[in-house]
């Protein structure tokens, strides 16, 4: 019997895997009758025990448009975890029912206890802080169809660096790309995580930290910012002092080159003012529409329809 294959880290992927997750995706875009029945009778559970909208969703309609099924849950208080049930054995019973689970939870390492038990393929959709790989091939699509390359690129990373799992999964996949440098725009209290920077010193990529968007705006590539998570403290405070410490306007944007892209994994709250949206670098909408193909293609890839 082969080995079921998860995503649980994007790492859980080679990059040759990646790019031709890639190519995938984007024959799906160009040729969407072709694929439109390709998984007929399959059926896909979204498991998620946190609240989500582009991730689920996207997951949904990615399975409902490759011709499958989808069914599961929004929220912990409508599975039997509300009635103390282990992940382990939440997974253990709903993967008699499904070809594929697709979960999101609070508690980092919990889509790892998922894999152990599961019997079918899981995506972790994001697991705390800890990891987003979904989000990341989605973020990864949106580079490579909009600058046309996944090296030779300086990345900014802004806002809450050291919650974001959407940062951190970024960072570990855009490592094994040359000429990548990063800069990491963040106040002191919400720098990346100190085994974030070991993996970018292991790899010997450069990378700078600094409190200051506008000092360094020109020479980026690509500005990834994110919003702080209130959901992620324990002291409203602190939240209240940091949430509007980077707030992204047209009139910052006048010293960026003309060809830097805004991504955002949303949701936004105001840390992209609207005025920006019109903005063409503005990516974020889109890389939503890239999380929907990218999906599609990793649902064929893990269920064994298509190599890449």
């Amino acid at each position: 019997m082969e080995k079921v294959r998860n995503l649980i880290n994007v790492t859980d992927l080679t990059t040759e895997e990646i790019d031709g997750l890639i190519e995938l995706a984007d024959d799906i875009s160009k040729n969407p009758e072709a694929y439109r029945n390709i998984c007929a009778y399959k059926k896909l559970a979204t498991l998620f025990f946190e609240p989500s909208t582009r991730t689920r969703l996207s997951f949904e309609a990615a399975m409902l448009e490759l011709g499958g099924n989808v069914l599961g849950f929004s929220s912990a208080d409508s599975s039997s975890a509300a009635k103390g049930e282990s992940v382990g054995d939440t997974i253990r019973t709903v993967g008699n029912y499904v070809d594929i689970i697709a979960m999101r939870h609070p508690k980092e390492g919990a889509p790892i206890i998922a894999a152990r038990r599961s019997p079918v393929p899981i995506i972790n959709g994001g697991d705390g802080g800890h990891f987003h790989p979904t989000q990341t091939l989605a973020d990864l699509l949106t580079i490579k169809r909009k600058k046309g390359r996944l090296n030779n690129l300086t990345v900014g990373v802004c806002g809450d660096l050291k919650f974001g799992r959407t940062v951190h999964s970024l960072i570990e996949a855009m490592l094994r790309y040359d000429e990548v440098s990063f800069v990491l725009i963040s106040p002191q209290e919400l720098q990346v995580p100190e085994y974030v920077k070991e993996r970018m010193n292991a790899a010997g990529v450069k990378w700078r930290e600094t409190e200051a968007l506008s000092e360094v705006m020109p020479e980026l590539d690509i500005l990834y910012m994110t919003r702080v998570q209130r959901e992620r403290f324990f002291n409203e405070e602190d939240y209240i002092r940091l949430k509007d410490r980077y707030i992204l306007t047209s009139a910052k944007l006048l010293v960026a080159k003309k060809d830097m892209i805004i991504l955002h994994p949303l949701p936004r709250v105001n840390e992209i003012s609207v005025e920006v949206d019109d903005d063409p670098r503005a990516c974020y909408f889109y890389q939503a529409l890239c999380g929907k193909h990218i999906r599609m293609a990793l649902i064929l890839f893990l269920l064994g329809i298509k190599k890449v």
